[in-house]
């Protein structure tokens, strides 16, 4: 599933204020009260749709019962305020944390790695209005996208433009004690061209830097793809990663569908003392009830020990 896929589903559509109907087909599908999660796992709007309902409130809900005590959506900033106001107040009345949201977002211009200052000025003002959002949801954590390569200027060149633009980003966020963690995109299958697509790359930004509020958002199927070699990878950056996100590949499917290694993984990182969120952002193998029973099933199956 690509990026900009679920941009567009998950809260699309859904309603503004809680249904009354509750959330009947989780309730008939899965146990209420199962044992939380030993990782702070975060589905994303959708993943549960078919056994929670449609409306992000009842999955919020169903979540919670199934064991789930964080939760995260890329998409929230273009969702309207009261619909966040409603999210933030579920979450904080079940005792859940809300983990990312995207603030600033461009998959067409080197708004990072370029030197023109008016799409850094956007970029700025971006960033500026993802500190509300921030407080509204109790978050300190904003996703932002280092948008593409420049076709023009050498690599050393681009990583000084985008060292310069983060540490006025950070010095925005850290009177907040917001951090923006930043991610790398692979190349090789959804996202040729964008400027940030290594770890190291990824980690000498965040050294570069060098504050509080500028760290690493590790998605493992992005490394998976791009680099491979996932825990000397992750072992290599582990002062700097400050947010993890998963999937399977190929196929951008629930862990257990691919060839990664979950298990292993994910108690590596446990082992380590990560207790951080761990955002779920992919799409299931099968449909309907069925693909989010199965999604579920191999949570559990991954959770450490």
């Amino acid at each position: 599933m690509e990026r900009r896929q679920f941009l567009g589903t998950g809260l699309a559509g859904a309603a503004l204020i809680p249904s009354s109907a509750g959330y009947a087909l989780g309730e008939t599908s899965q146990q209420k009260g199962q044992k939380p999660f030993a990782m702070k796992f975060s589905p994303e709007f959708g993943i549960f749709a078919a056994l929670a309902g449609k409306d992000p409130l009842d999955q919020i809900r169903w979540g919670h019962d199934q064991g789930f005590r964080a939760w995260e959506s890329t998409g929230l900033k273009w969702q309207p305020v009261e619909q966040q106001e409603n999210i933030s107040k579920l979450i904080q009345q079940l005792g859940m944390e809300f983990g990312q949201f995207v603030g600033t977002l461009n998959f067409g211009q080197a708004t990072f790695a370029g030197s023109d200052e008016s799409l850094k000025e956007g970029v700025l003002k971006e960033v500026r209005a993802s500190i509300e959002i921030a407080k509204r949801m109790n978050t300190t954590i904003v996703h932002n996208v280092l948008g593409r390569l420049h076709p023009d200027l050498p690599m050393d060149a681009q990583m000084a433009n985008a060292v310069e633009l983060l540490k006025r980003v950070a010095e925005i966020y850290e009177p907040h004690g917001i951090t923006m963690v930043m991610e790398s995109m692979n190349h090789k299958r959804d996202h040729a061209g964008m400027f940030l697509h290594t770890i190291p790359q990824a980690h000498a930004l965040a050294k570069a830097v060098d504050s509080p509020s500028v760290k690493i958002l590790f998605d493992i199927y992005h490394v998976q793809i791009q680099e491979g070699n996932l825990l000397p990878t992750l072992d290599s950056a582990w002062d700097h990663i400050a947010y993890i996100q998963l999937a399977d590949t190929p196929g951008r499917k629930e862990p257990t569908t691919g060839e990664i290694n979950y298990p292993n993984v994910l108690q590596h990182i446990h082992d380590k003392g990560y207790r951080g969120f761990v955002g779920m952002e992919h799409g299931n193998s099968m449909e309907g009830e069925k693909g989010a029973a199965a999604t579920l099933a191999a949570y559990r199956s991954i959770d450490p020990k």
